[in-house]
């Protein structure tokens, strides 16, 4: 059985509540680069430098963290955003009171060869594939276990999506090659 080659994480989406309630004016004022158009977005965005991610915030004392690309850097901006918000002197929930909800994980690898999709496309049942050259040169394989989405392109490059945790990526990509591999697509 091959070895699963390296899986790189892109973006890590996590959701969390900050507050009861956030007076988006008002931090919109308080924290430098601030977004907060409520005409054009009901949140307020907010992009920090280190680690190089964003965080929307809204009304409501929800906010969504995206861009991290592990979950500490994850964690670490919405500590950060907390302890800024803190220090401005906006109400938030202490740190320990405030869970962290992966919402989904985006990660690239590179199965090592070049793929014939249309014959893949067959391979892995019809029912599971979209498969439309024309509009997308890649094929989309939706996975029930883990429920995962495979961005699957001809130079090999696999796009995995959906995920929400790092084990269910490995796992993705496993029963991938596997499948693969017994269809005689990889060696």
């Amino acid at each position: 059985m091959r070895s699963i080659p390296e899986i790189k994480i892109q973006n890590i989406v996590a959701s969390t509540r900050l507050a009861d309630k956030l007076d988006l004016d008002a931090i919109g004022l308080l924290l430098e680069g601030a977004e907060y158009e409520p005409e054009q977005f009901p949140g307020l965005i907010y992009r920090m430098k280190d680690p190089k991610a964003a965080i929307l915030l809204f009304r409501s004392g929800k906010a969504n963290c995206a861009g991290g690309r592990d979950l500490e850097s994850v964690q670490r901006c919405i500590g950060q955003v907390q302890e800024q918000l803190t220090n401005a002197g906006i109400e938030v929930y202490p740190k320990d009171d405030v869970e962290i909800n992966i919402q989904n994980i985006v990660a690239v690898t590179d199965l090592g060869r070049n793929l014939n999709l249309n014959s893949i496309a067959i391979t892995l049942g019809l029912e599971k594939v979209e498969y439309e050259p024309e509009q997308f040169p890649g094929l989309v394989f939706r996975m029930d276990d883990p429920k995962v989405a495979l961005l699957i392109f001809d130079s090999g490059k696999v796009v995995c999506a959906g995920a929400k945790k790092v084990e269910e990526l490995e796992e993705a990509i496993r029963k991938l090659i596997e499948e693969l591999t017994n269809a005689g697509y990889l060696p």
